[in-house]
């Protein structure tokens, strides 16, 4: 049985609202994306922080207009109090209880742990012992610097670490004669503060350019891809706790949330680099933690031709068909680059034009000027207030866009997306999951059957032949590389079936002694559609890039 909490919530007229909630931090405030949404003008948009579970509540004022009370008593920063003690935000009174725990034997865990566990347990007892030690230094750091309060506060994030690593740095001098030989002090007050105002163990992985995901399954499996390879990681967290307060600091700036009732979730860490969290119970192992890195410097077409991904022709062509507003997909399996490529992608639209964005986690990392960027939310504890693709595909008809750029097709929204690009707004970018361009019309078949409108196959055909002009595969090969594998224009439609002319193509040829994929770019000779367009818009293209004489080098 999951741990639940009892909230009586007391509005300022009307009967009071019983809630059955997981444990865990919600947010209060009259904004709707808070998880406790209160309605009020004398509430503050982000109002507290509440943390809730069977053994504890903790209250956090985030320097509200009217103040957070107990039982009659102002909260100063953060602040505890007990079960049945009556919360006041607003004209707002909550009432926390304890609802049903969630069993968990000793027995049952120690034979997990054990069925996990890879090493000796004599050597394993070093390393608790160094975790208890962690454990302890930081718990004395929240104590002594009220870490939460001084957050709120917004203060700068370099005052913040600095007051936090001088913390640390006392407890540690005060503590030394009790510390192990093997504990070096200086690392001991990074990993610290690393856990208690950054990503814990995953900032060093994260500042190294060469590793592009980083993988948590539970605390104690870390694990990151390095030039195409997995590696397990040395470094884990303190406990279970740990990775869910590092999921917590990811999602709550944001406006997302995680909890039990919303055991996923998908974010966005500030450089951009996508994240994906999922806990119990969905997850049997603890709470685990992606993350797919962005290049601190976004990747432009220099660089995919620099890597082999793809050729300068290729780039080219892709130049010119943004720049003829023609209506560009990027597809590809999980992992394939497809967001990366977008963003190169993005690089062509012009700077005079009125670019919107649309995406779950925005991720996409525009240099044009005249972008406006949106992005989904989810809904909040009462289950209101979200705020959909397909919602925000809608709107951003009505603010006048020369370019859609939607991050993922996934849903009811390809539909909209189709629409928009037969209606007028041309020149539109997205993505779709799709193992080739020809399955991505099967997809977006698929997906505009999942907008709920029972349209014959027929008229949704019609509608992807007028509407796409370009479909752009990329691929994650067996090395690890990634590559733009095809380029095909979506010719028309003749009778039941849309037809497709591949323009450029990846071969294979072989693999090489050390796991490198061999192979080469070849223009398949056909000649898109649209060349005579090329000259009316003034631009220039050399037709020759389309003989398959001029074969790209081999990777």
């Amino acid at each position: 049985m999951s741990d639940t909490i009892n909230i009586l919530l007391k509005p300022p007229a009307g009967p009071p609202k019983p809630y059955r909630v997981p444990a865990g931090v919600y947010t209060i405030g009259s904004d709707e994306d808070c998880r406790i949404h209160l309605p009020d003008e004398r509430v503050s948009p982000r109002h507290a922080i509440l943390t809730v579970s069977h053994h504890a509540c903790w209250v956090e004022d985030l320097a509200s207009e009217s103040g957070t009370y107990v039982n009659g008593s102002a909260v100063q920063g953060r602040d505890s109090f007990r079960h049945g003690d009556e919360l006041r935000v607003g004209p707002f009174t909550l009432i926390v209880e304890p609802g049903e725990a969630r069993a968990k034997p000793a027995e049952a865990q120690a034979g997990k742990d054990s069925e996990h566990s890879k090493e000796p347990v004599a050597a394993a007892a070093p390393q608790a012992d160094h975790q208890t030690i962690k454990e302890r230094i930081h718990r004395e750091l929240v104590a002594r610097l009220d870490l939460k309060r001084l957050t709120a506060s917004k203060i700068q994030q370099e005052e913040l670490r600095k007051r936090a690593s001088a913390t640390v740095q006392a407890i540690v001098d005060e503590s030394r004669a009790d510390l192990p030989g093997d504990l070096d002090p200086e690392l001991l007050v990074k990993q610290i503060c690393d856990e208690a105002l950054g990503l814990g163990p995953l900032e060093n992985y994260l500042a190294d350019p060469e590793i592009t995901e980083i993988m948590v399954n539970g605390p104690t499996h870390v694990y990151y891809e390095k030039n195409g390879k997995l590696i397990r990681s040395p470094q884990t967290f303190m406990n279970a706790d740990s990775v869910m307060a590092i999921i917590e600091r990811i999602v709550s700036p944001i406006g997302r949330r995680i909890d039990e009732s919303q055991p996923y979730v998908d974010a966005r860490l500030p450089d951009g680099s996508r994240v994906n969290a999922i806990i119990h119970p969905l997850s049997l192992v603890g709470p685990c933690l992606t993350i797919r890195k962005f290049s601190k410097r976004p990747f432009r077409d220099t660089d995919f031709v620099r890597m082999g991904s793809m050729t300068e022709a290729m780039a080219q062509f892709a130049e010119v068909c943004v720049k003829l507003r023609k209506n560009l997909v990027v597809s590809g399996g999980t992992g394939s680059g497809k967001t990366t490529f977008l963003n190169v992608l993005s690089g062509y639209l012009p700077t005079d034009e009125r670019i919107v964005t649309i995406e779950d986690a925005a991720e996409l990392r525009l240099t044009q000027d005249h972008v406006v960027r949106l992005e989904s939310r989810p809904p909040n504890i009462e289950g209101r207030g979200g705020v959909a693709i397909r919602d925000l595909v809608r709107n951003s008809l009505r603010m006048r866009p020369d370019r859609i750029v939607v991050g993922e097709c996934r849903g009811g929204e390809a539909l909209d997306m189709l629409q928009a690009m037969n209606t007028g707004h041309d020149g539109s970018l997205t993505t779709v999951h799709a193992n080739s361009p020809r399955d991505v019309i099967s997809r977006l078949e698929t997906m505009v059957l999942m907008s709920g409108l029972e349209l014959p196959v027929r008229a949704i055909r019609e509608q992807i032949a007028a509407a796409v002009d370009v479909i752009m595969h990329t691929a994650r090969l067996s090395d690890g590389s990634r590559r733009v594998t095809c380029i095909s224009e979506v010719v028309g439609l003749e009778g039941p079936q849309i037809t497709m002319q591949d323009i450029f193509t990846f071969e294979q040829t072989g693999v090489a002694a050390d796991g490198t994929v061999a192979g080469h770019f070849t223009p398949t000779g056909a000649v898109p559609t649209f060349m005579d367009d090329v000259a009316r818009r003034g631009l220039t293209i050399d037709r020759a890039m389309f003989s398959p004489q001029r074969q790209g080098n081999g990777a």
